[in-house]
């Protein structure tokens, strides 16, 4: 792969994973854009890496990837499993009867039977969200590595500024800012990608003269 493809895949994913971002605002197209944006990049920087010869710079981004789902996948674990329990120790077996309780807690302003109902949705998501909070941190630290590679090895410094607003911003999504310093960060990748230029050769030796 040409170092013009691969930096064109890599802008261009990018470029859809800032639109795919759009989704939660309610555009559900935009999430699968965002997928193919996410699999674009990979193999553009896939690309970069064997250009570049380091491989440090598709394997990080790859274990970011994999710490992202990973931590989704036992953030939703530990959801289900927090809320199953908590509700298992109130007593309730039926949904249909939880929600009937709510209602009449509701109905009678008893806002403390509402609280002890909810509780276990409040202490279950909380656990969620710290664990997906932790694989966020981590996949972005690992990111971070990847693109500080790139800008050494491409010159392109914007690499490097795309890498650390990523970590601010992970360690920042406890606040809705943090995920938009995130979204900025990619759009700074895309212009980071489309500014990769061939690394120019050395010029060849000229012979000596005879003397």
């Amino acid at each position: 792969m040409t170092l013009e493809t691969s930096k064109n895949l890599g802008g261009i994913g990018a470029l859809l994973i800032v639109i795919g971002g759009l989704a939660m605002f309610g555009y559900g197209y935009a999430g699968l854009l965002g997928l193919i944006g996410l699999i674009l990049l990979l193999i553009g920087t896939k690309g970069m890496a064997d250009y570049y010869k380091e491989s440090g710079v598709f394997n990080n981004a790859l274990y970011a990837l994999i710490v992202t789902i990973v931590g989704g996948v036992v953030a939703v674990a530990v959801f289900i499993m927090g809320l199953l329990s908590s509700l298992a120790s109130l007593g309730v077996t039926d949904w249909t009867e939880w929600a009937m309780e709510i209602q009449q807690s509701a109905t009678s302003a008893d806002w403390t039977a509402i609280w002890d109902l909810i509780w276990p949705i409040v202490t279950a998501g909380v656990a969620a969200l710290l664990v997906l909070f932790i694989a966020l941190v981590v996949a972005a630290v690992l990111y971070r590595k990847s693109l500080v590679a790139l800008a050494q090895k491409s010159g392109v410094k914007m690499f490097e500024t795309a890498g650390l607003l990523m970590l601010i911003g992970a360690v920042l999504t406890i606040i809705i800012v943090g995920f938009v310093l995130i979204w900025i960060a990619f759009i700074l990748i895309i212009v980071a990608y489309f500014s990769v230029r061939p690394t120019s050769a050395p010029p060849p030796s000229t012979p000596p003269a005879p003397s």
